[in-house]
């Protein structure tokens, strides 16, 4: 089993950053990839960045060149950094891990972003 932990959602401006944190605890070491998903009122859970046991990174194509998703194994916390924030990134930002074929997800935390 894999829990997993987000901080770091809040209330920003338009234009701004913020970095979440997603810590995981558990069975740490079974984790394959990790990511970040969000979902917004009235619309579909989406995929946001996804990160890869050696370090491969995707993103969906709306917060390339403004979000960056990292990993520190040795921490097993899963990052994303977030830039130039804009009103339409507001949602719930979830964590997500994969493990053993299972898929977890942490609890979301809410990113405002006001105009």
């Amino acid at each position: 089993q894999v829990q997993l932990v987000e901080s770091g959602g809040g209330l920003v401006q338009a234009g701004g950053s913020l970095r979440l944190s997603c810590v995981a605890s558990g069975s740490t070491a079974s984790i394959d990839d990790m990511g970040w998903y969000r979902q917004s009122p009235g619309k579909q859970r989406e995929q946001v960045a996804l990160i890869y046991p050696r370090g491969i990174t995707t993103y969906e194509d709306s917060v390339k060149g403004r979000f960056i998703i990292s990993r520190d194994h040795a921490k097993n916390t899963v990052y994303l950094q977030m830039g130039s924030l804009k009103p339409e990134d507001t949602a719930v930002y979830s964590c997500w891990a994969r493990a053993f074929l299972k898929t977890y997800w942490g609890q979301g935390t809410q990113v405002t972003v006001s105009s």
